[in-house]
C-alpha cells in the first residue's frame, strides 16, 4: 500500500532538488528558502524551507505543521531559493490530500 497524505497530517516532508539546466545547484549559501503551497481553494501559503545535508546537494525540505494541509483536494507546491548568484524555482509538483474517515 502506498502512503497517502491526509487532511491535517503534520510532519509530512516535502523534498526538493534545485537544478539549473539539469545540473544540481549548490544552495548552501541561500539566505532565503521559501516553499509555496497552493491549496485547492487557490489560497497560497508560504513556508520557510531547510537545507538537506548542508545544501551542497541542491536539496531543501519542508515538514508540514498544523494548518498546512487543512483542505482535501489537489495542492501544488514549489520551492523558491535566492542566492547571490541568482534566483531559482523548483519544478511545480501536484499532490492530493485525502479526506479522513
Amino acid at each position: 500500500m502506498s502512503s497517502e497524505i491526509h487532511v491535517n497530517d503534520i510532519g509530512t516532508r516535502f523534498i526538493f532538488t534545485v537544478k539549473d539546466n539539469g545540473e544540481v545547484v549548490n544552495i548552501s549559501g541561500a539566505p532565503m528558502i521559501t516553499i509555496a503551497f497552493k491549496k485547492p481553494s487557490d489560497t497560497v501559503i508560504y513556508r520557510s524551507g531547510c537545507l538537506c545535508s548542508g545544501g551542497t546537494d541542491g536539496r531543501t525540505y519542508y515538514d508540514t505543521v498544523s494548518g498546512d494541509l487543512d483542505e482535501a483536494g489537489y495542492y501544488k507546491v514549489q520551492g523558491h531559493i535566492q542566492l547571490a548568484s541568482g534566483t531559482y524555482y523548483t519544478d511545480i509538483h501536484t499532490f492530493q490530500v485525502h479526506c479522513n474517515l
